[in-house]
């Protein structure tokens, strides 16, 4: 039989990451070889982003860049864009299987049954969005992006997430810990706790996140494990403690600001103000100094007139963190945020990106600098880069080091010796 060439492509956050790169690995390896995003293949399938319209125009573009250059390949949608746009997407040539976030499963019963391409197809299910489903990427050597919970009961005013994926829903403690043992004996050194909303964990099956770091915590078969992005709300005072006197779960932590000043937040609807932020990140400072911080914020919510710009910018400038994520907001159909008035001309979001782009290098950098000279454990993970290996410290500092291939997958210690002219650290084992 002639195996059926099949390729995968991600586009937005790293729980899409985590589910393709599951369902990658369970395709039927007797009727598909995986290839390249870019090769030749008889199905594509990609994984949708629906967090900003650019993001949707994005998976618009491969899709018909596909099709033209092989008219008789078959183009599956899944995720979120497919989930809240799938009637739009019905009248779209450029697709033909829709399968709506939630749904993301049935992929493999659709690679099973051909009928499914005979005429477009669309699998949205709302009721599937009250299940979950464990996944974890594979195919690196060094990390897996293992996720935990899905869903967010938030409904934050921006934000269409909660609508493509649904109320809040997590794994059991029992299970990921489980979950965890397997992925160690692939090899992997590292995983990624991630998830929509990863703080909220557990909370509807009588469990908590801080109990499930506890018991993770103790699993000797892992080297690392790293929170991903979580609420201030929900980083609880145990937590930050826990992760100060851990080994095993590393100083590294991503923390979704948004906005500097606490009238945008109640517009937002986000479950915090900017004093308890400030708190988050002073207890911090205090219990773990050398942690990477690091925030998403985003540009030109409707209200953020140029002086609540400035005071905002005055504040994040003084305040300790490592880095910045900046977003540019993006009006999504649905919110209660596109109806709000007062919206920021596109050009003053530009300008103001731009100029939170560039204190978040500077930050990045004086975080850097802070440890030239020291010792520092590296788990290093990339192949020969133009004779250069690259990997993380536990605080989430990029370093690069002459290649050695016994240094892959790996945790040695490294001299950070100085930063280069791209802002890379560079290390002498």
């Amino acid at each position: 039989m002639i195996k059926k060439r099949i390729a995968f492509h991600t586009l937005g956050c790293k729980l899409n990451y985590s589910e393709t790169s599951f369902l990658s690995q369970n395709i039927d390896k007797e009727k598909f070889t995986e290839v390249p995003f870019g090769s030749e293949a008889d199905i594509y399938v990609i994984n949708t982003c629906t967090v900003t319209a650019t993001a949707e125009k994005k998976c618009r573009q491969i899709a018909n860049k596909i099709k033209n250059r092989n008219p008789e390949a078959k183009v599956i949608f899944m995720g979120c864009y497919s989930e809240l746009k799938h009637l739009e997407l019905e009248n779209f040539d450029g697709v033909d299987v829709i399968i709506g976030g939630p749904n993301k499963p049935q992929l493999l019963d659709v690679l099973n049954d051909d009928s499914y391409f005979d005429t477009k197809s669309s699998l949205i299910d709302p009721n599937s969005r009250e299940e979950f489903f464990s996944t974890w990427s594979s195919g690196e050597r060094t990390r897996s992006f293992l996720k935990i919970q899905d869903g967010c009961d938030y409904h934050c005013s921006y934000c269409a997430v909660a609508l493509a994926r649904g109320d809040s829903r997590s794994d059991s403690i029992e299970n990921v810990v489980k979950n965890v043992k397997t992925i160690a004996k692939e090899g992997i050194k590292e995983i990624i706790l991630t998830g929509v909303n990863i703080g909220d964990f557990g909370r509807k099956n009588g469990e908590s996140f801080y109990e499930l770091l506890v018991e993770l915590d103790k699993v000797e078969e892992m080297d690392r494990i790293r929170i991903s992005s979580i609420e201030p709300n929900l980083l609880t005072d145990e937590i930050i403690e826990l992760v100060s006197k851990s080994k095993r779960i590393m100083p590294h932590f991503h923390i979704p600001l948004q906005s500097a000043k606490s009238e945008i937040l109640k517009m937002m609807k986000r479950r915090y103000n900017v004093e308890l932020f400030t708190n988050r990140i002073k207890t911090i400072k205090e219990l773990i100094p050398h942690a990477c911080i690091a925030i998403d914020l985003i540009c030109g919510f409707p209200g953020e007139t140029d002086d609540f710009f400035e005071e905002s910018f005055d504040y994040l400038n003084e305040l300790p963190i490592s880095y910045l994520h900046v977003f540019t907001y993006s009006l999504r159909p649905d919110t209660p945020a596109e109806m709000m008035k007062n919206h920021v001309p596109e050009r003053s979001k530009k300008e103001r990106s731009s100029r939170l782009h560039k204190l978040s290098d500077k930050k990045k950098l004086a975080f850097y600098k802070q440890f030239i000279g020291k010792e520092m454990d590296v788990l290093f993970e990339s192949t020969n880069s133009k004779g250069f290996i690259e990997g993380f410290t536990g605080n989430y500092i990029r370093v690069k080091t002459e290649f050695d291939p016994e240094l892959i997958n790996n945790i040695v210690k490294v001299n950070l010796k100085e930063i280069d002219k791209d802002g890379n650290v560079l290390g002498e084992v």
